[in-house]
């Protein structure tokens, strides 16, 4: 298939980058990424196409083959999780990111590997919030809950550093979930202070494992980024499978040594167990949006809140990269927002202050936008 640009020894870019610089406006690039998931779907007019899921260590995005595209055939040959280079002059709009002269090449074994160690960047940022995840929780003063985040990033650390925090939307790429968690609990601890009635050891493992069911939900292969589908995260969900770990963890810990000195402590093991999975069973805070109990504790409350604004602007970071502006300061509508968000105020920077002797004091700064 002839092309107006040749990018075989381009460097490929990801798919976070795609979307940054993607607009109106065509890209030429390339694109390392894996299947993740494959569907037929059929249009208005009755004609099969197909609705392709691609991922790399940094987001994923869909791909629409139709029917009458060149690229059809091989769409339908190509094996589930393989790994390609994705050609194309790259659009974006409100419903995501669209190619123009779409051609796919299989990579060898040495272009596999390089890819599956996974965006530099973006790994060393989940390294960072990995690491502070283990510090907010070795701070934490109850032993049982000391002990049961412990407990649980031992047994499941790997496990959890390769789970999304959503298949869509927010965090929904390999070790989403960590970067989730990491920038709840920073935001709870910085919240117990001001908030006094809050307990920060029961916030602090509430955020640890309000979502740890999607481990089982949204979790990746160890040698991959396409996300697996398991029977239990179908048929269960994560808030439920959550409890059910969390109860399984606590009763290993029961059975050890260290839970005997944890019969005279105040408030009692069994309440303290409660709490934590009250925190797990309410944190969607509505009954509609899979919670099955509401919130009934300054702490629940707490937790929701505090999981949908990290989740919301996330979101909302997203959509400022990846949005087209449609007027001066007015950006396109990006699902799942409600509405087009506007320009954010920008930081006030206040002007250079002038030396008592009433020269200029010799140092350049920059000027608040208007």
């Amino acid at each position: 298939m002839a092309r107006a640009v040749t990018l075989s020894h381009v460097s490929p870019i990801t798919i976070a980058a795609i979307k940054e610089q993607a607009g109106e406006t065509p890209i030429v690039a390339a694109i390392q990424a894996q299947l993740q998931s494959r569907a037929v779907r059929t249009t208005k007019g009755g004609k099969p196409y197909f609705e392709m899921l691609f991922a790399d260590s940094t987001g994923n995005f869909s791909l629409k083959i139709w029917s009458d595209s060149a690229m059809y055939e091989a769409a339908e040959k190509m094996a589930d999780g393989s790994i390609v280079r994705l050609e194309a002059e790259w659009t974006q709009n409100q419903y995501g990111v669209n190619p123009n002269k779409l051609e796919w090449h299989h990579m060898d074994e040495s272009a596999i590997a390089d890819f599956l160690a996974g965006d530099p960047e973006t790994r060393d940022k989940q390294d960072r919030d990995f690491a502070e995840i283990r510090r907010l929780c070795d701070s934490i003063e109850d032993p049982r809950y000391h002990a049961l985040c412990a407990h649980f990033l031992i047994q499941l650390g790997d496990r959890f550093r390769r789970t999304a925090a959503a298949r869509k939307n927010h965090h929904a790429r390999r070790g989403g979930l960590v970067e989730h968690v990491a920038q709840m609990m920073r935001s709870a601890a910085a919240l117990c202070p001001v908030y006094q009635e809050l307990n920060r050891d029961l916030m602090i493992t509430g955020v640890l494992f309000h979502d740890c069911g999607k481990l089982w939900e949204n979790s990746y292969p160890e040698d991959g980024f396409a996300q697996i589908h398991g029977i239990h995260g179908e048929m269960l969900g994560h808030i439920p499978l959550g409890i059910e770990l969390v109860n399984k963890l606590w009763n290993d810990l029961l059975e050890t040594g260290e839970a005997d000195e944890w019969k005279s402590l105040k408030p009692s093991t069994e309440m303290t167990r409660l709490h934590l999975l009250h925190l797990i069973g309410s944190h969607h805070g509505q009954y509609e949006f899979g919670s099955p109990v509401l919130p009934r504790t300054p702490e629940a409350f707490a937790l929701h809140y505090i999981d949908n604004l990290d989740a919301k602007l996330e979101m909302v970071r997203d959509a400022y990269v990846q949005s087209n502006e449609i007027a001066p300061g007015i950006y396109d509508r990006m699902f799942p927002l409600p509405t087009n968000l506007v320009r954010p105020l920008a930081v006030f920077v206040p002007p250079p202050t002038k030396p008592e002797d009433g020269s200029e004091s010799g140092h350049d700064e920059p000027q608040a936008e208007s």
